[in-house]
């Protein structure tokens, strides 16, 4: 799924990539990330960059803003390249479960002056069963989801900029 935003591709991968912004435009999700250290993880700093390595914690249920439970998606960040002159700028998400698995990519490029293009792309399926006969059922709920938040992130964009 492609979605024009109007900022440059630096600020829209800012935007896009950086998983924490993304509780804002989910319905009932809270978004975090963590980063490794020798005790475990601890939660990354609002001002910290994502990078490779870290774990991205996503819930999603009813009360899951408010610190409740729910649906939880465990991501690891394998790639996070940001754009780089010509070079668009490309995320690489693997879904750790407890439920889904998969991955996801968000690949960010210049669209000319202060616009960009964000493509955005899941490959899911659920834990236990095989990816062929859930792969169907999860297209359909990510490639609604993927809409949402890029239709979001669009007005978002536009109303700041106005």
């Amino acid at each position: 799924m492609q979605r024009t935003l109007a900022l440059g591709a630096d600020e829209a991968w800012a935007l896009v990539a950086d998983v924490r912004h993304h509780g804002r435009w989910v319905p009932a999700t809270r978004v975090t990330l963590h980063r490794p250290d020798g005790a475990g993880w601890r939660p990354c700093a609002p001002s910290s960059p994502p990078e490779p390595g870290d774990l991205v914690v996503a819930v999603t249920g009813p009360r899951a803003r408010r610190g409740g439970g729910g649906l939880v998606d465990r991501m690891r960040i394998e790639r996070f390249d940001p754009p780089l002159g010509a070079a668009p700028g490309v995320a690489v998400l693997v879904k750790l479960g407890p439920v889904l698995l998969g991955s996801a990519r968000i690949e960010v490029a210049d669209a000319g002056p202060g616009r960009s293009r964000v493509t955005w792309s899941e490959q899911v399926h659920l834990r236990g069963l095989p990816p062929a006969l859930t792969a169907w059922a999860g297209a359909a709920g990510t490639d609604r989801m993927i809409a949402l938040v890029l239709g979001r992130a669009a007005r978002e964009t536009q109303r700041n900029a106005g």
